[in-house]
């Protein structure tokens, strides 16, 4: 894309040069509002209108895309505090996971056991409240 434009850049260049160039007569410009003549060579009057056409055309795309600008420096701003808060979190799971890792790694200690018990003995005693029994046969029939 760039190749394209410095290509159709040059053309407008040479169109330019060529322009300047075939038009050497002398012309007058009147600045309306000011009152002033201004004496001067059509070449050097096209070659200065079309390098104020150049700036003045920039200065609009410039002033176009600042609010562009403005939003990409907040998104950078937001992406690093993102990024730090990342990192923080990355640490944390870093953490989180040694610790994990010397759990698996270590013995159950004497305190952790009755916890255990407890818990084992609190799910026989729901897991039994929830149980049917299996009726014998005696129990079912009910005739009998």
């Amino acid at each position: 894309m760039s190749f394209l434009r410095f290509i159709i850049g040059l053309v407008l260049v040479v169109a330019v040069a060529v322009l300047a160039v075939m038009n050497s007569d002398m012309v007058v410009i009147n600045l309306w509002p000011f009152y002033i003549d201004i004496k001067a060579k059509m070449s050097i009057v096209i070659i200065v209108l079309v390098l104020v056409g150049y700036i003045v055309g920039k200065f609009d795309t410039w002033a176009a895309y600042s609010p562009l600008r403005s939003a990409l420096r907040a998104q950078k701003r937001q992406n690093k505090k993102l990024n730090v808060e990342k990192q923080k979190l990355v640490e944390k799971v870093e953490g989180l996971n040694e610790n994990i890792e010397s759990l698996k790694h270590s013995e159950p200690t004497a305190a952790s056991e009755p916890a255990i018990g407890k818990g084992a003995k609190i799910k026989q005693k729901l897991s039994s409240l929830f149980k049917f029994k299996k009726k014998t046969k005696q129990e079912e029939f009910w005739c009998l």
